[in-house]
């Protein structure tokens, strides 16, 4: 199917713009309540100037814009397709954004967000996960159903998860696609040997509700730092996952396409050099699940991402100093409900003193509570109570879930509203 038919429904997109603003969504200018999103994004209101409360989480626009393209140059180089892991964002508006630069499919995590993603018309999921919960079977399969289009896989590393599918699931009907998920020690779920992924193999076989299409993995697990020895790890790992691929189809587990997918946001390079070049007798899509390179980082990414001196880190947070108890130390308006901490703490960039916008060198967050951070400063520090500073932050992927809506900036000016779904 063209990249084209794969676009989020254009009338979901609209009835998300369509709604008003109000309190329910933090920092936003008491002015914007009861204007819609679309409306108020063409005000080009200051963020600074117009009345947005601190904290603030804003995404860069023209870094925005730079990723996508670049993540999509990158994958058509490599012959790899993008299955893009929607939980980073769960923004239908950045998901049509994707698809523009030409997303192969999503990847969901749980049938919540499956449902969200139904929505808003995305019709090519991967289920990075095992399905067995018979309710959320149900709904599957009358998606299948209901919308011919509509192209559905999900994980299996058990012969019970199988036996679960199948029983939740009509024996009639569109059978529901299940990749094999091979696992290794010390990783997160998959079979963790060969002979245990045959098995799994042979039970969706005899399964008259599924069909087995592919191969899954995920490397991600396995290491948690660009070194050799952890690329070491994850190169071996992806091999075992090319050989079961290759052994499944040998025993005719396997024929037609075939989806072979890995691919987190820290090793998809090396995905890309073990899991493609297949003999020519395989029709392999080889298909990545990253999500985090939307919008990068100041942290984890920066310091493990295979692009990282490509990709521009389009997440800011601005905060208000509001106490300096000590010469010191000042305290944040910003917390743990406002930014990620679990793999790096923010890190202060810039601050705005006066109208004028500066780098901010020498500061570091040492802690954070529930709504304050702690703020180590060094001698001569510029900061005053009042000032704005401007942080970089670590981990995209728990950033987004603390903001139901996210101005873009241009500068200073804010273009346009992402509305989230969690």
């Amino acid at each position: 199917m063209k990249t084209s038919d794969r676009s989020v429904n254009p009338g979901a997109l609209a009835a998300l713009r369509d709604e008003p603003l109000d309190w329910r969504f933090k920092a936003i200018p008491s002015s914007l309540w009861g204007v819609s999103l679309a409306d108020a994004a063409k005000q080009r209101l200051s963020l600074f100037e117009d009345g947005f409360l601190p904290p603030v989480v804003t995404l860069d626009a023209d870094a925005l814009e730079h990723n996508l393209a670049t993540m999509a140059a990158w994958c058509a180089e490599h012959g790899v397709r993008l299955a893009p892991h929607g939980k980073t964002t769960m923004a239908p508006q950045l998901f049509a954004r994707q698809i523009e630069h030409g997303a192969w499919g999503f990847t969901a995590a749980n049938a919540s967000q499956l449902r969200i993603y139904r929505a808003f018309g995305l019709s090519r999921v991967l289920l990075a996960n095992q399905l067995v919960d018979a309710a959320a079977l149900r709904w599957v399969a009358a998606e299948l159903e209901r919308d011919p289009e509509f192209e559905f896989s999900a994980w299996a590393d058990s012969v019970r998860s199988v036996e679960l599918m199948t029983e939740a699931l009509p024996a009639t009907g569109r059978q529901v696609d299940v990749l094999v998920e091979l696992g290794a020690d010390g990783g997160r779920t998959g079979a963790r040997d060969e002979a245990t992924a045959l098995a799994v193999a042979e039970a969706v076989r005899a399964s008259p509700a599924l069909r087995l299409v592919g191969v899954a993995g995920y490397e991600g697990a396995l290491a948690h730092d660009s070194s050799e020895h952890s690329r070491e790890i994850v190169a071996g790992y992806l091999r075992r996952m090319r050989t079961l691929t290759i052994t499944l189809a040998q025993r005719g587990f396997l024929s037609g396409q075939i989806i072979v997918t890995a691919g987190g946001s820290a090793f998809f390079d090396q995905v890309a050099a073990e899991l493609t070049g297949w003999p020519d007798e395989l029709d392999v899509v080889t298909v990545l699940r990253s999500g985090a390179y939307v919008t990068h980082d100041d942290g984890f990414y920066r310091g493990i991402s295979p692009l990282r001196d490509r990709f521009r880190p389009a997440l800011r947070a601005w905060a208000q100093v509001t106490s300096k108890p000590a010469g010191d130390l000042a305290l944040l308006t910003i917390g743990k409900r406002d930014a990620s901490f679990d793999e790096g703490l923010p890190e202060p960039l810039l601050f705005r003193s006066d109208g004028v916008t500066r780098r901010l060198d020498g500061h570091e967050v040492t802690a954070m509570n529930d709504q304050h951070s702690f703020l180590a400063l060094p001698p001569g520090s510029p900061l005053r109570v009042g000032d704005w500073v401007g942080l970089g932050l670590s981990h995209p992927c728990t950033v987004f879930d603390k903001w139901q809506l996210i101005p873009v900036v241009d500068g200073d000016v804010v273009v346009d509203f992402i509305r989230t779904y969690f």
